[in-house]
């Protein structure tokens, strides 16, 4: 059966996207390995790498959604692509002059962060003006499917090049990737109409537009509830990780090679999930995926804290996160074509926006209480309370509306001629749906 043609501009900023996420998924972990081999850093510096970086960028994307609106959105995306090629390559010079500090990786975190949102919130709605509305689902299922590949066999390709390299070999490769992106997403056809900005100004209505995206979010039922439940799923996977490599790599003690495998084979469910997101919308509807895939999703982390040594304790770990990634990437694009599809078009980049400053703010709030629980009580007491507190998320869930009662059936077609769609870290919960970068 032929693929679904959705066109020269799409496969394009797909092809950067690509490029992208694996060159990222190279470098997984870099800043926190560069922190640990050169820096020697601290468990507390790391964990603030981890958590203070992503939080600042956040903050720093505040004033980044209403500057996207008004902006031609591919050069918004190249712009952010050349600036973390420019914070990567400065990391790398560092390193090499001797002088890297635990300082300018803090703030090359904050700048990847800030980058990254505004990045996202452009390509989404880039890829609106680019996709037809029946192909939205077709196209962030290919997104989706694109980065879990990239998380599935990017991290022990990356781990293999730091041993053979040295430690600043995959931040170089990054940085490479954000440069080839720009020039692909620059090369795109596609010609943008300038946005225009409303006539009616002053201080206090440009100060209005860092809220518009959450006065959207929160108007709407479905979407906030749709937002609320994402915030606390994000942010209690992915407060797990660092909680598992405390657990895994030091108190029961599985080699690096082992560690990686773990989360390098789950991925692959990422394929999966993606690919099957449209057949399953055509044949169970947009709202049984929230609902019950939604559920699914926030079931397993709590199987995470009964981890056991030797190869029973690392098939469980291969499982349970095979799961999560399954339902997440099943999920994902749906999620991201619904917002997308509920959003007018002139608030798209400022709702894309909240919504990615939200979920790092909500990712970098539970890595830090559940990083002060791991030192109080352990890691593993901190896994199951993240576990548990996952399972309530699901009441965060909308209910069907009436009145759109068999909406996802009519608004679906068939990939591949068929009736039956994007977390730092390893990518769960973090791509939100959210495009293209």
């Amino acid at each position: 059966m032929r693929r679904r043609a959705l066109g020269r501009s799409f496969d394009r900023l797909w092809a950067a996207y690509a490029v992208s996420a694996y060159g990222s998924a190279l470098g997984f972990g870099a800043l926190p390995l560069l922190a640990v081999l050169v820096v020697r850093a601290g468990a507390g510096q790391v964990a603030a790498l981890a958590a203070v970086g992503p939080a600042v960028g956040a903050l720093l994307a505040l004033p980044l959604g209403p500057w996207v609106e008004f902006r031609r959105k591919r050069r918004v995306m190249v712009a952010a692509d050349l600036v973390r090629c420019a914070a990567l390559a400065g990391v790398a010079a560092a390193y090499a002059c001797g002088v890297l500090g635990f300082a300018q990786l803090l703030a090359v975190s904050a700048v990847l962060a800030a980058a990254r949102i505004a990045s996202g919130a452009a390509s989404g709605a880039l890829l609106r003006s680019v996709v037809r509305p029946e192909d939205l689902l077709v196209a962030n299922s290919r997104l989706e499917s694109t980065n879990w590949s990239s998380l599935a066999v990017g991290p022990p390709l990356g781990g293999a090049a730091v041993g053979l390299f040295g430690p600043v070999t995959t931040v170089v490769a990054d940085a490479v990737s954000y440069l080839l992106s720009a020039l692909g997403v620059g090369s795109v056809g596609h010609r943008e109409r300038v946005p225009v900005r409303p006539s009616a100004g002053g201080g206090r209505r440009r100060a209005g537009g860092l809220w518009d995206g959450w006065r959207h979010l929160f108007g709407d039922p479905v979407l906030r509830a749709l937002y609320l439940n994402n915030l606390a799923v994000s942010g209690l996977v992915m407060a797990t990780e660092p909680l598992l490599a405390v657990l895994l790599l030091g108190r029961l003690g599985f080699p690096a090679w082992q560690y990686g495998l773990a989360f390098a084979v789950p991925c692959l469910g990422g394929l999966l999930g993606s690919r099957l997101a449209r057949r399953v919308v055509a044949r169970r509807g947009r709202w049984w995926v929230f609902r019950v895939v939604g559920t699914l999703r926030a079931l397993w982390p709590v199987g995470l804290a009964f981890v056991r040594p030797g190869p029973v304790g690392l098939l469980t770990v291969i499982a349970v996160e095979a799961a999560i990634v399954v339902h997440m990437s099943l999920y994902t694009p749906v999620l991201a074509t619904h917002r997308l599809e509920h959003t007018p078009p002139h608030l798209v980049a400022r709702t894309l926006t909240a919504w990615s400053v939200g979920q790092q703010a909500a990712i970098a709030l539970c890595t830090a209480l559940a990083g002060l629980l791991a030192d109080a009580a352990g890691p593993r007491a901190a896994l199951l309370a993240t576990g548990l507190l996952a399972l309530a998320t699901p009441l965060l869930l909308p209910r069907e509306p009436r009145r759109a009662a068999g909406e996802s059936a009519a608004a679906a077609g068939g990939e591949d001629g068929s009736a039956a769609a994007a977390v730092g870290g390893r990518g769960i919960g973090q791509s939100g749906g959210q495009g293209i970068g």
